[in-house]
């Protein structure tokens, strides 16, 4: 049986915050569903009607796309220990990039990493507790350091080359591109 709120209570804080990996949905007309898994160090309830997650750079940019073009955002946790759970946050998110007045305030909130290019930040319209039964028990075994270490070795003029060219998502929706190389620290 589904459960509802309109904001995150102390329990599901308590839950999200022992999860490895989450999930993130969102779409927009006439575009294909995006669906990413998460990780690493990178989600934040910045308050019950408010969380974000920071984004490195990746294959695609479609949440970035989507969010500029509808806004809507579903971001999915699943208890692989027990009691079974999923927890789903709808809300209403926006990208915020470096280059944005609202950057350091957000970005204070998170341990930046190398090839962070932007922070979504999420609006909590709802939230939805269900059973979870069908998902099986898991054990944590350690974060995948790959994303971290190809950003950390990688030349600073030549990722703001690439990321500047990637302007469009899959289904040539508009984007922000990150203006600036971020190393895994605050920028001065």
């Amino acid at each position: 049986m589904a459960d509802f709120t309109e904001t995150l209570t102390d329990d599901h804080i308590a839950m999200i915050a022992k999860q490895p990996v989450f999930f993130v949905a969102t779409a927009a007309e006439g575009a294909r569903i995006n669906l990413s898994p998460k990780g690493l160090d990178s989600f934040r309830v910045l308050a019950p009607d408010r969380v974000g997650y920071l984004d490195l750079g990746g294959s695609g940019n479609e949440t970035n796309a989507h969010l500029l073009a509808d806004g809507r955002i579903t971001v999915m946790f699943c208890n692989w220990e027990q009691p079974a759970l999923i927890l789903r946050i709808y809300g209403r998110g926006r990208p915020v990039l470096p280059a944005d007045p609202e950057w350091e305030a957000l970005a204070a909130q998170f341990t930046l990493l190398p090839g962070t290019r932007q922070i979504f930040d999420i609006a909590v319209e709802s939230v939805q507790t269900s059973c979870g039964w069908g998902v099986p028990l898991m054990e944590f075994e350690r974060p995948r350091a790959t994303l971290v270490k190809y950003h950390a070795q990688a030349d600073p003029v030549k990722w703001a080359e690439k990321t500047a060219q990637r302007t469009r998502s899959i289904d040539g929706l508009p984007t922000r591109p990150t203006d600036r190389y971020i190393a895994g620290t605050n920028p001065a």
